[in-house]
């Protein structure tokens, strides 16, 4: 394998990671990266603030790399927005990159050099092959290992509740969005202001949905939040508040409740979307699969999270728990059916390998539909990875990294609990408020 790259696919925070510390292993990255720019998805969701410090969201190996270069890290305590993350820190570690960093190069398949999956032979000899989408055309690059940091900002979850789009869903979609909207944009806010807005989900992002559309509703007579959880109770979404060992992460729980209780928001508990129509009106009404409607509303704003593309690998050995879709070994660890503290074990290059020689899945995507993912968890990830991409077993097993509490701990929640259906709030007018309940939530 002398001689060919290690490529990374992605230069968001944890590809460009990954970049830095196969360099200073003293092997060669090459970062292919489907944007124009690094953090380039980062950049889609520019305005939302971040509830991890700068302390937690640089790499080690990529700061010494941009120290090297005259780079001041900002002040550690600091809590950016996405803007903030892409210009003093992304942008620059992938212009340190330099050319190690192609923009525009979209990977579309990687394989096993002159093997398709069902081959065995070869497989541990013969180099990986990556299959690029550029301006100029398609080419293969050879490689002797690959780290697929690409995310699934691509690939959020639908409004249907079984997973699947809700019938009448992709027809509605100029009324359906599935990120948090920047409503200090003159555009996006009109859209919004003075309108009834549903919001589905019950994570992170919808709670920074729910406070920037209160805001707007204070501003803007007539707004109005519905909020649709799955879940068939609602006070274990908010987090640990001042116990949670992010404190900005608790403060967001603590602001999305205050907006609740002040009012703003309505809630609708153990709401599983099977349709979307529009009425007589040309508002949008959401059907259950119990055959409860919401009231119309005139925008949807879908927040339940993302998946792994896992198309372009289609020709890779992968060992996936078929459940999360996320390594088998690291599945156990995360499975958000059984871990609902925020608590990661600690793990790396050994939890992260797949059947694949050369091959790993990190970052984001290699959580699956696993909610519960931190940036420092990417760059530890990376971290080990390098070490045994460079044959440092030693180091590579060596996974020391400890993660933040929720300060939450208790079920799942993930499927309707018994008190949906006492009252819940599933079918008829919603809830006016949400009562702080068993804690149990999932930070993302």
């Amino acid at each position: 394998m002398d001689g060919f790259p290690v490529v990374v696919v992605g230069a968001g925070p944890v590809g460009l990671a990954a970049a830095a510390e196969v360099l200073e292993r003293g092997l060669q990255p090459l970062v292919l990266e489907a944007g124009s720019e690094a953090g380039s998805a980062v950049r889609e969701w520019s305005h939302v603030r971040l509830f991890s410090q700068w302390s937690e969201l640089i790499d080690p190996a990529a700061a010494r790399l941009l120290e090297q270069q005259g780079w001041q890290a900002p002040a550690p305590t600091g809590y950016p927005s996405g803007a903030e993350w892409v210009e003093q820190y992304l942008r620059p570690l992938g212009a340190a990159l330099g050319e190690r960093v192609r923009f525009g190069a979209r990977v579309v398949g990687v394989a096993r050099r002159g093997r398709d999956r069902v081959v065995d032979a070869g497989r541990t000899t013969e180099p990986l092959t990556v299959h690029v989408e550029t301006a100029g055309g398609e080419e293969r690059i050879t490689a002797s290992a690959v780290i697929d940091a690409s995310g699934t900002w691509r690939s959020p979850n639908p409004l249907g509740g079984d997973g699947l789009p809700a019938v009448g869903e992709r027809s509605a979609r100029e009324r359906i969005s599935y990120q948090v909207p920047d409503v200090s944009d003159a555009q996006v806010r009109a859209r919004f202001a003075g309108k009834r807005i549903a919001v589905a989900g019950s994570g992170h992002s919808a709670l920074t949905a729910l406070v920037a559309f209160a805001g707007l509703a204070e501003e803007a007579p007539g707004t109005e939040i519905v909020w649709v959880l799955r879940r068939g109770r609602s006070g274990d979404v908010f987090g640990g508040g001042e116990a949670d060992q992010l404190p900005e992460r608790g403060a967001l729980g603590l602001r999305a409740k205050q907006a609740v209780d002040a009012g703003h928001v309505r809630t609708v508990t153990g709401f599983r979307t099977a349709a979307v129509e529009a009425d007589g009106d040309g508002r949008l009404v959401l059907t259950s699969f119990e055959g409860h409607k919401s009231e119309p509303v005139d925008e949807v704003v879908v927040l339940t999270g993302f998946r792994p593309d896992l198309s372009w690998l289609s020709e890779i050995r992968l060992g996936l728990d078929p459940v999360l879709q996320a390594s088998t070994a690291l599945a156990p660890l995360i499975d958000p059916n059984v871990h609902s503290c925020g608590t990661v074990y600690p793990h790396g290059a050994k939890e992260l390998a797949h059947p694949e020689p050369g091959v790993f899945v990190v970052g984001m995507k290699s959580y699956g539909r696993a909610p519960t993912f931190l940036a420092m968890t990417g760059y530890e990830q990376v971290r080990s990875v390098a070490a045994a991409i460079a044959g440092d077993t030693e180091s590579a097993e060596r996974v020391e990294l400890v993660l933040p509490e929720t300060g939450v701990c208790g079920g799942a929640g993930l499927f309707d609990e018994p008190e949906a259906e006492q009252g819940g709030g599933c079918c008829g007018a919603p809830q006016q408020s949400v009562e702080l309940a068993a804690p149990g939530a999932a930070e993302r």
